[in-house]
């Protein structure tokens, strides 16, 4: 009985087996149910039901959405969070007039890097969040090398890393902005 009334219940998709498979392992070997979250969201409607596990596009989030109330988004969010660039337009109308581009987001995050280091944070606890920038992109394993090298400490030389990470990319990939 759902005596505590949580707002919403977060339901995984795949089951851990704790014995005898890695967490990598456990990430692609037992099978994917969604059929099972959606049963219960059928059989428990008055309840916000959100489904977990292995959703990594738009589309997979919006076939979701017709079954379920939300749509938990794990490991592809690190993995290529460009993926988001799209998400406040296509499910919440929330029209753009300035699209954004990943060299608008790498610029961003300079002052932000620079304010982190500045107070004492390594660059890498940063840093390592924009790897997937630029995921299915031609450049992105010479960027990803590139920023996971030695790091300078000085926030300014780290901005300049990664001012000079992008050079890996080519113009066209940074500055092509999320379809209309």
């Amino acid at each position: 009985v759902n005596e505590a009334r949580p707002a919403r219940f977060t339901v995984h998709a795949r089951i851990a087996i704790l014995a005898g498979l890695s967490p990598k392992e456990n990430r692609t070997i037992p099978p994917l149910r969604y059929e099972d979250v959606y049963r219960l969201k059928q059989e428990r409607p008055e309840l916000s039901i959100e489904i977990n596990g292995h959703v990594g596009a738009s589309n997979e989030i919006e076939s979701h959405l017709n079954r379920v109330d939300a749509v938990m988004v794990g490991r592809a969010a690190y993995d290529n969070p460009w993926m988001f660039a799209e998400i406040d337009e296509r499910f919440f109308g929330q029209e753009s007039t300035e699209r954004p581009t990943r060299r608008a987001v790498v610029e961003a995050m300079i002052p932000y890097i620079e304010s982190w280091t500045a107070a004492g944070w390594p660059a890498r606890n940063v840093l390592r969040h924009m790897l997937g920038l630029f995921a299915f992109c031609p450049g992105t394993r010479r960027f990803k090398q590139h920023l996971s090298g030695p790091l300078p400490d000085a926030p300014a030389d780290v901005a300049a890393l990664l001012e000079d990470s992008i050079r890996h990319v080519r113009p066209e990939v940074l500055d092509e902005t999320i379809p209309a």
